[in-house]
């Protein structure tokens, strides 16, 4: 009599059976009167002014030596020999870089001041102006003349730096933009020097508004007989401005409203793949079937094998595990392909619902800050060219209009600083939440460094959600050579360069056809730029 063949009582699971596969695998391998009031505000005012410039001075010097270095990261460098010509075209450009970071950083350091006087002090002086002449009091007329003449020399002081800053900028990105013909640097550094050429032509005349500002203040000062041809200067570059600026904003909401319209277009990323994911699905579960059809048949063969015992029983048996072991190993990859699908859908539907966000972000300001703004301060200064004859003593309108224009403007650039002062301190403070997987998260700094941080308005985000979006968006639509990136689906990385089209960084910006177009996000040494041109195509200005 054969012997029979013993089996355990419960049959084991496919978990029980791949635990012991594993195991087999293992061991082989984020007063007094109201006059005197106003006029020691006035004189208040005025020397606030001049000792605010002081300091912007005296902190654009000290900083120096650090902006040049953080922002340019450039020295001279001396090579054995000498070096010749281009060792003297390295200090030029040194020297052209510092100069310009200087002015960068006097720049900003005027900017908070500058917007105080614009949204404060000129509408007061404008109301004052008026009441001045509304009741013939020269003293007060002189005081709010002196203000004015004060707030328009700061006002001119922060325009020209950006003239010069923009101006230089817009060189730099023009040189950047010939040495890269194509791709994403060409595209980032083109766009920028669009934007940087158009402000420093706005600033250009802003400036001469200004002056003309200056002068008209200048000549209520001296009791001059033309101040009211310098009233007439004064309003009309005053509306040229306001109109230029109006215009400026207009096409940009125009713009962000149709990368808007073309984001929205995409279609939702979680609808738009949901066959993939179906798909994958199926295949998980079908992966599951096949592997407990082959456990079956294993018990099948050993229960034939116990009730008619025969010989070549065991082979038998052993072709079953082993074709049961073969449709195991499926179950896994099968898994991680689809939970790894699942995951980029939800992050390819995250960063398209950023995108949108912040589209409307940017029509929200550019709408209030400049559509309507600055068209309310030309239209002041068209009624100070109507009425500059002295019915705007007794018509408060113009002040009025100024004091809108300004509350708007005012209310957009605080709303700006104060985000980006949260963004600042939030890369400091919380550096973990804009990390990536894969990425390794830098230590949290104490909460008074991030406050610290957070306070330098000079200073760009550099490691922000936006970052950290531009970075994801790239992770899913680079190619399969970029690391981190080679497992991602042809559908799914379809739909990011679908994205990235909709955000106006696809081949027409980049001066390529579509095949070189995804040949460079297939180049892990193209990798820095294409970030840098999604997180500038991200912006909401």
């Amino acid at each position: 009599m054969s012997t029979p063949v013993h089996r355990t009582p419960t049959r084991p699971s496919v978990a029980t059976l791949t635990s012991v596969q594993q195991r087999r695998e293992g061991s082989r391998a984020g007063s007094p009167s109201g006059n005197s009031a106003e006029h020691a505000l006035l004189r208040l005012q005025s020397s606030a002014g001049n000792r605010a410039a002081t300091a912007a001075v005296q902190r654009a010097r000290s900083a120096t030596t650090e902006q040049a270095a953080g922002s340019t990261g450039t020295t001279t460098e001396q090579t054995p020999g000498g070096g010749g010509a281009a060792d003297g075209a390295r200090q030029t450009k040194s020297y052209r870089e510092r100069i310009q970071a200087l002015l960068d950083r006097f720049k900003k350091n005027l900017e908070p001041a500058d917007n105080a006087v614009k949204g404060g002090q000129t509408p007061t002086n404008a109301a004052l102006t008026h009441q001045a002449g509304a009741t013939a009091d020269g003293a007060l007329a002189h005081n709010a003349a002196s203000s004015g003449t004060s707030a328009a020399g700061w006002n001119l002081l922060t325009e020209a730096s950006g003239v010069v800053v923009n101006t230089m900028d817009t060189y730099k990105n023009v040189k950047s933009a010939k040495e890269n013909e194509t791709g994403a640097k060409h595209h980032t550094a083109n766009r920028k020097a669009k934007v940087k050429g158009t402000d420093a032509g706005i600033g250009a005349v802003s400036s001469g508004s200004y002056s003309a500002a200056i002068a008209k203040e200048a000549t209520k000062l001296q009791g001059a007989a033309n101040a009211a041809t310098a009233a007439e200067a004064s309003g009309a570059l005053s509306a040229v401005t306001g109109l230029a600026k109006g215009a400026r904003a207009a096409v940009r909401v125009k713009g962000a409203a149709s990368k808007y319209k073309e984001l929205k277009n995409l279609g939702d990323a979680e609808e738009v793949n949901a066959d993939l994911l179906t798909r994958m699905d199926r295949e998980v579960r079908l992966a599951k079937f096949r592997t407990d059809e082959a456990r079956a048949e294993v018990y099948a063969r050993l229960d034939a094998a116990e009730a008619h015992p025969h010989e070549g029983w065991q082979t038998g048996v052993d072709a079953a595990f082993a074709n049961f072991e073969k449709e195991l190993r499926k179950i896994r990859p099968a898994e991680e392909k689809y939970n790894r699908a699942v995951k980029e859908t939800a992050d390819l539907h995250q960063a398209q619902e950023y995108a949108k966000k912040k589209q409307l972000y940017k029509m929200g300001k550019e709408t209030m800050g400049g559509v309507v703004g600055e068209p309310a301060k030309a239209a002041a200064g068209v009624l100070t060219l109507v009425t500059a004859t002295g019915a705007m003593a007794s018509n408060p309108a113009g002040w009025i209009l100024a004091a809108i224009g300004a509350g708007f403007v005012l209310g957009t650039t605080g709303y700006k600083a104060g985000r980006a002062a949260n963004k600042r301190y939030k890369e400091k403070r919380h550096p973990d939440r804009y990390t990536l997987e894969g990425e390794t998260a830098e230590d949290a700094a104490p909460r008074t460094e991030s406050l610290s941080h957070a306070l330098k308005f000079w200073k760009k985000v550099s490691k922000g959600k936006r970052q950290a979006m531009a970075r994801r968006i790239y992770g899913l639509a680079a190619g399969p050579d970029v690391p981190g990136s080679g497992s991602t689906t042809p559908e799914l990385r379809q739909s990011a360069r679908d994205l990235l089209i909709a955000l106006k960084a696809g081949p027409t910006q980049h001066n390529l056809n579509l095949k070189d177009w995804s040949d460079t996000l297939n180049d892990p040494t193209k990798k820095d730029g294409w970030i840098a041109e999604i997180a500038e195509q991200l912006a909401s200005g």
